[in-house]
Order: structure tokens, then C-alpha cells, then sequence
């Protein structure tokens, strides 16, 4: 959840409508697996 209250989410959210054709669309998911080296 950090990574989207940041100082750099915010910047671009700000600025999504000139960098992005659609507003941006933010989804939670479950991790069901994670494979690690």
C-alpha cells in the first residue's frame, strides 16, 4: 500500500491524464504462488 501513497504515485497521478490514454485503474490481488530463485 506504500508504493501507491508515495511522493512518486503521486507525481504521476497528477500527471496521468497527459502520460495516459484511460485514468488508471488500481486492483488488489491475491499472490496465490511466488516462485523465488
Amino acid at each position: 500500500q506504500a508504493h501507491l501513497s508515495g511522493k512518486v504515485a503521486a507525481a504521476l497521478m497528477a500527471k496521468a491524464s497527459e502520460l495516459l490514454a484511460q485514468p488508471p485503474l488500481i486492483e488488489k490481488v491475491d499472490v496465490l504462488a511466488a516462485k523465488l530463485p
